[in-house]
């Protein structure tokens, strides 16, 4: 039975990257295809696997559905308010106009948080295209260092859909997840800088000409009715501060204390991202300009006589959900593949194998999302599916869920090529070719991958997490 259901997983998976890849099926058709081969192939009737699909499925959706939401229309909130620029001229001034690859970088790898990965790119790429313009800086080194900050991030720290949901189907602490998924991401993202920046430098490749334009030298000051830095980065922090807060106070205070209840509620991923979105809407009053000016150019259907409640409460939630529904239904499914995984009973056996065996158990969430995700191409999916296949064993592993978490998220992160899409989505912004794609974005995600997982084993080494 356990070879019946090896064999099983290792040709859905191959039909998967054959339908994703080679036919260009929809993700969500591909995924569920494969997960009708896993659960038949494992030896469900055709029944029981629809309904093994429908419960991973729903409950997948149930936990992430809102806190998806929200932060797509957190996202929207961010792009019609341009603190993206805003964040970027904070990282220009911090740096005093030198390294300044690292301010669409760092910029990259706050807003990638709350918002999904590649509509960061889409905000982030005409930033780091002007200042390379200005600064003479070459596209090989903005591609690299700027998606690198953003796909750490995406793969390391909730509420980003993949590590979110695996987060909670290994029921690891969600703020303690986002605190050392931070430390981890900035580890990982300054020695990978440090080793690379000579090296992305030896060719020079410049803008797209539909982005390289004049940066505005403000010195750091707001131009017009442009949002100061404090507004600008207040509603990508206070969901997070809310929710890693929660986790702390949990640790330190009894249960039953005034300030525990509060912090319990403000720490829930719905209250903490609500909390978001309507910080982002009490700002947009106060930058109405910059807002309809914005709108405007994303929804044909906003104009200047439009009621402004209309268009955060319409034009927002729209736009937002018609962002979402795409990576929540590929979320969604994606868990529909773990949840027939976690339930066949041959994943002891398999655990007991691996636990038996000489591999640091940090290294074993790490490898199996490696090898997903380098077969798969979707984070989401190779995450999601690793958890699948340690949430029932990981006390036997000796993990603790927020150390498998995190392994599953920096092995998630070890191969990004051709068969990712924001792979192809960077390579397109930063006007650089597929080889150079394999040279900036492969090579540096793959180091930073691997220091990302030392930096986790030292820390569980050490009882850390």
């Amino acid at each position: 039975m356990m070879t019946q259901f090896i064999l099983s997983l290792i040709i859905s998976l191959i039909v998967l990257v054959f339908l994703i890849l080679k036919l260009k099926v929809h993700p969500i058709l591909s995924l569920f295809v494969a997960a009708l081969i896993l659960g038949i192939g494992s030896g469900a009737t055709i029944l029981d696997t629809i309904g093994l699909i429908n419960n991973g499925f729903g409950s997948t959706l149930g936990n992430i559905g809102i806190p998806l939401i929200l932060g797509a229309i957190l996202a929207i909130g961010i792009i019609d308010l341009k603190a993206a620029d805003t964040i970027a001229k904070f990282f220009d001034k911090l740096f005093k106009g030198k390294r300044m690859e690292l301010a669409p970088s760092l910029s990259a790898f706050i807003i990638s948080i709350p918002v999904f990965g590649d509509i960061t790119n889409l905000l982030v790429a005409p930033i780091a295209s002007r200042i390379a313009q200005a600064k003479k800086i070459s596209m090989t080194t903005m591609v690299a260092f700027t998606g690198l900050g953003l796909i750490l991030t995406h793969a390391l720290v909730p509420p980003t859909p993949g590590i979110l949901a695996t987060a909670l189907a290994l029921e690891a602490d969600l703020g303690f997840v986002i605190i050392y998924g931070i430390i981890v991401s900035l580890i990982a993202f300054f020695i990978t800088w440090i080793l690379f920046r000579k090296w992305t430098e030896k060719e020079f490749v410049p803008p797209l000409p539909k982005f390289a334009g004049v940066v505005n030298d403000d010195g750091g000051k707001k131009i017009g009715r442009g949002i100061p830095y404090s507004l600008a980065f207040l509603p990508i922090l206070i969901p997070i501060i809310f929710i890693a807060s929660s986790s702390i106070v949990n640790v330190f205070l009894a249960e039953g204390t005034i300030l525990h209840n509060v912090m319990n509620v403000l720490g829930d991923r719905v209250v903490a991202l609500g909390s978001g979105v309507i910080i982002t809407c009490l700002i947009a009053f106060m930058y109405k300009q910059t807002v309809f000016a914005s709108a405007m150019g994303e929804d044909n259907s906003i104009s200047k006589d439009t009621p402004f409640l209309q268009v955060i409460m319409g034009s927002w939630v729209a736009r937002g959900v018609a962002v979402a529904i795409l990576p929540l239904l590929v979320t969604a499914m994606s868990g529909a593949i773990a949840g027939i995984i976690s339930q066949n009973e041959n994943v002891e056996v398999i655990a007991n194998n691996i636990a038996s065996s000489n591999i640091p158990y940090i290294l074993v969430p790490y490898i199996l999302a490696a090898i997903l995700v380098a077969t798969v191409g979707s984070i989401t999916t190779a995450a999601l599916t690793t958890a699948g296949i340690l949430a029932p064993v990981l006390t036997v592993l000796g993990l603790s869920p927020e150390a498998a978490t995190l392994a599953i998220g920096a092995g998630s992160l070890a191969f990004i090529h051709m068969n990712n899409s924001g792979f192809w989505i960077q390579v397109h912004l930063f006007n650089v070719t597929t080889k150079q794609g394999l040279k900036y974005i492969t090579i540096p995600t793959f180091v930073a991958s691997v220091v990302a997982i030392t930096a986790l084993a030292i820390f569980n080494g050490i009882g850390l997490i």
